[in-house]
């Protein structure tokens, strides 16, 4: 079955904007799916990692990608196709509480 990692963006005051019980609904809804196995979790501080060329690991603290919204959380779902995925997540705290989801595929490797 096809896999996918999702990103969620959000922040205090869109989390606070949104209604209560539409806020419970969504975490009622991420309950579920950690339930039917999908990995979900927090975001904690980033850490860049380099090791150019093989010559050392350099390690730079923070995020190399930028957003309007700060990341708030992650998850890696199984899916039939995209749109099921993007359905499975349409219900998420982010989703609902003015923040956004990025659903991307895991293309597997060749073999893989």
């Amino acid at each position: 079955m096809p896999m996918f990692i999702t990103i969620g963006y959000g922040d205090r005051a869109g989390y606070d904007r949104t209604d209560p019980s539409v806020r419970d609904r969504a975490h009622a809804h991420d309950e579920k799916l950690q339930g039917e196995g999908a990995r979900i979790g927090r975001a904690g501080q980033p850490v860049q990692v380099r090791n150019p060329g093989g010559r050392g690991v350099r390690r730079d603290e923070g995020a190399y990608l930028r957003s309007d919204l700060p990341v708030a959380g992650f998850m890696v779902i199984e899916a039939d196709s995209l749109e099921d995925a993007i359905a499975l997540v349409a219900d998420t705290p982010c989703a609902v509480a003015d923040g956004v989801v990025e659903v991307w595929p895991i293309e597997r490797p060749p073999g893989g």
